[in-house]
């Protein structure tokens, strides 16, 4: 796991006190306490606690003044003994209550829109990757894209890192641009991998020209599809935008073998990353889900990409069950619990080898949550939707590890569906989903235990500080009361704005900075600026970061494939939770 710092973050909250709070590591030994200083002005760090701070990584300081810059450090207290200090937060008499504020270098005409996080620079901190479009095209839609897909990289005061230019051969669109950000070598330093093609140009300026030398570098045709010319998997320097290293993608072939001719199934792009022996991470990508369905694993180790396995049913006979089986996002952990993750895709399931583990044959679907969504049964279980089905299950709730379905719900056509814990009266998490014939929402037996349901089934987040999870809709984070069966708002993110249509995400949700919670990060609604709402709540609940839990950490890199879904640890985490298992774990600043 990636070695980070404690991701000190000091905000204020509408009364003028300011509210401070840092990660516990998955690496820290039990029993650490905490000392937090403030230095105001050019004045020495005085300590704000009497005694350590021994419960939840989080404090509210009540400063002096309001007109100096404070600068906030901790440091943690092992056996009666003070560490070193952290790197210092620093909080600017101007800066305003409840977010960051990182300013943009957003090119004319452009949005930004879906956001990952990755220590670039291996300083322990995590910079953003955002992706920036002009218009974006559903595989469905005819329309020559008016820009390039861009990624740029920030840091968080706001410094441009680079910007890569995917360049007119990636269709701007979500179903075609799925990146990962991940240290993938385990040096320390995130690498990018994203699908490439010829005209791609990286940070440096360096052109993907004529690889192929058939004179043309432009292959869009009328329509605005890409039907033709060379497309590769490309590994990026984290820090520079270098382009490190290339190979071929997994080949379209025929185009009309996926299921339509004019280049909508051919096209259905997702990726992942997943520690596939046990060790060491390797980037997953895929091509296809309505019909053929395709799957590759790379490692790459600091100079070459080296191909671990890959999965294809094309003219396979004995994987045709295996096919049409995809979603509009994977969820990837391991969920057999052999220390190695398994990619669960859609209605199908790979082992860690690349070899099928099951089918359900529930086909495609628009969402998919995977957890210890039952803390009551063993292993991990998978809330899936499905789109259109031939038979009776439009919702269902199975066992991860081998497909066999829990209970499911009926309805022609389901389009939305989360699993997140909002009523403590009921084990474990709860469930809904938008379709005909669908209401109410279900506890994980697939009870009806409210008649009523939250207008939004789009994402999750833990905001508030108690165990239970709020739901995130647009910009807005409500409280769902179980007892009136209505909602209540606990922030709207004025002048910002959500991405990606009725999907309503923001660029990321994500444990990025501070205790286990979550922050959120919107555009503002002018595009020239990325805002980090942090929750100013105290906890009482201490709990070691979520980036510290591998099946989280991967579901953070994979929220901008496809269609947005909020993230899961690999244990259950809400109302009556056990204690947290200590991740099996070691960072790069320790031995292998």
């Amino acid at each position: 796991m990636e070695r980070l710092g404690r991701g000190l973050v000091a905000v204020r909250q509408n009364d003028g006190k300011v509210f401070v709070s840092w990660r516990l590591l998955g690496t820290d030994p039990d029993g650490l306490a905490f000392n937090v200083y403030r230095a105001a002005g050019q004045a020495a760090p005085a300590k704000l606690n009497p005694t350590p701070l021994a419960a939840a990584t989080c404090f509210v300081d009540s400063p002096p003044s309001s007109d100096q810059t404070l600068a906030y450090s901790v440091r943690a207290v092992q056996d009666g003994r003070e560490l070193a200090p952290s790197t210092p937060f620093t909080l600017r008499p101007d800066d305003p209550a409840g977010y960051l504020e990182i300013p943009l270098r957003t090119p004319p005409g452009y949005t930004p829109n879906d956001a990952a996080v990755g220590d670039l620079d291996g300083d322990g901190e995590y910079e953003i990757v955002l992706k920036q479009e002009m218009r974006g095209f559903d595989n469905s839609q005819r329309g020559v894209c008016p820009g390039t897909t861009k990624l740029e990289a920030y840091k968080l005061d706001g410094t441009l890192l680079w910007r890569i230019d995917l360049g007119k051969n990636i269709r701007e669109g979500a179903h075609y641009t799925p990146f990962i950000v991940h240290d993938l070598d385990g040096d320390g330093r995130a690498e990018i991998a994203v699908r490439t093609a010829e005209g791609t140009i990286d940070g440096t300026g360096a052109l993907i020209g004529d690889v192929d030398h058939d004179g043309t570098t432009n292959y869009v045709n009328p329509a605005g599809y890409v039907l033709e010319g060379p497309e590769f998997l490309s590994i990026f320097d984290g820090k520079t935008g270098r382009e490190l290293g290339r190979v071929d993608y997994i080949p379209r072939g025929q185009v009309s073998d996926w299921g339509d001719s004019y280049g909508n199934r051919v096209d259905r792009f997702l990726m992942g990353v997943g520690c596939f022996d046990g060790k060491h991470y390797s980037v997953l990508v895929c091509r296809g889900y309505y019909t053929i369905t395709c799957l590759q694993a790379w490692n790459w180790n600091g100079g070459r990409l080296r191909s671990l396995w890959s999965f294809d049913t094309h003219r396979r006979p004995e994987l045709a069950k295996y096919e049409g089986q995809g979603n509009h996002n994977l969820a990837i952990g391991d969920v057999d619990f052999d220390g190695k993750d398994e990619i669960v895709y859609g209605a199908m399931c790979l082992d860690h080898d690349g070899r099928p583990l099951y089918s359900t044959g529930l086909g495609h679907g628009d969402a998919i949550h995977l957890s210890d969504l039952d803390p009551g049964r063993p292993g991990l279980e998978v809330f899936d939707i499905h789109e259109k089905p031939r038979h009776p299950v439009g919702a269902e709730f199975r066992d991860a590890g081998t497909g066999a379905l829990i209970w499911g719900k009926p309805s022609p056509d389901v389009g939305r569906g989360i699993a997140i814990d909002i009523d403590p009266r009921h084990p474990g998490c709860e469930s809904w989903a938008s379709g005909a014939g669908l209401s109410g929402v279900w506890d994980v037996h697939g009870r009806t235990i409210s008649n009523k349901k939250p207008r939004s089934c789009n994402f999750g987040v833990w905001w508030d500080g108690d165990l239970l999870r709020e739901i995130l809709d647009r910009t807005v984070i409500t409280k769902w009361d179980w007892q009136a069966e209505t909602e209540h708002p606990l922030l709207s993110a004025k002048g910002c704005a959500a991405n990606n249509g009725t999907k309503a995400n923001p660029a990321l949700c994500a444990d990025i900075l501070g205790d286990w919670r979550e922050e959120v990060v919107w555009r503002t609604a002018d595009n020239q600026k990325l805002r980090i709402h942090v929750s100013t709540i105290p906890t009482t609940h201490r709990m070691i970061t979520l980036l510290h839990d591998p099946t989280y950490r991967i579901s953070i890199a994979l929220q901008n494939v496809g269609y947005n879904q909020p993230s899961h640890p690999g244990f259950f985490l809400g109302h009556g939770m056990s204690p947290p298992p200590r991740p099996a774990i070691w960072t790069l600043d320790k031995p292998r």
